[in-house]
């Protein structure tokens, strides 16, 4: 059986979330569907820390409790591991 790297959203939302969070944005889904058309930016953020090890924090936001995703203050983003999708990253993160 061939192992697949396959996530659940398309590889361009992976890459954006990966991109905006390195270049330290703070993103909801709003700004995912605004952006990208995207969705399942929990699932996205939740797989980068559980798979790759990233420090995403989360914090809600309003009275209806948006979801904004941020990496760690003091996260340098050339020690992160990437995924497959957004590998190109890796030579534009500042090191």
């Amino acid at each position: 059986m061939i192992e697949q790297d396959r996530w659940f959203s398309g590889q361009t939302q992976v890459y954006w979330c990966c991109k905006a969070l390195t270049e330290r944005r703070s993103i909801s889904h709003k700004t995912e569907i605004r952006e990208v058309r995207g969705w399942r930016l929990a699932a996205i953020c939740e797989r980068l820390r559980k798979q790759y090890g990233w420090p995403i924090l989360t914090e809600y936001r309003g009275p209806e409790n948006t979801a904004y995703y941020r990496l760690a203050p003091g996260t340098d983003p050339a020690k992160l591991r990437f995924p497959a999708s957004a590998r190109s990253l890796v030579d534009g993160v500042v090191r």
